[in-house]
């Protein structure tokens, strides 16, 4: 069953290491099958707190995600994100088929 990181970007506190993060993090993509679903695009927040970005990214399956975020790449790359910003990520399974 497919599975989505959800990224949350809340607040950038210093841009070098953002900078440092945007390039980094795709190295860690390699080897990963990645879908780019959502990608700091245009924003309106219906209901909740505000948000500077929001990106989601498709995974095969739960396992893929960990992987990838448990990569040495990423691992050496979200350290940058985390001096850079405040965030909130998420992993959550998704459904596949509906019943019909």
């Amino acid at each position: 069953m497919s599975a989505y990181v959800i990224f949350i970007r809340e607040k950038t506190t210093d841009a070098a290491e953002m900078q440092q993060y945007a390039e980094t993090a795709p190295a860690a993509r390699a080897g990963h099958d990645i879908t780019r679903l959502a990608f700091y695009g245009q924003l309106d927040v219906l209901e909740g707190p505000s948000a500077e970005g929001v990106a989601i990214l498709r995974f095969p399956d739960m396992a893929a995600a960990r992987a990838w975020y448990d990569s040495p790449a990423y691992e050496a790359a979200r350290q940058h994100r985390f001096k850079g910003a405040e965030y909130r990520m998420l992993l959550v399974e998704g459904v596949d088929a509906l019943p019909v």
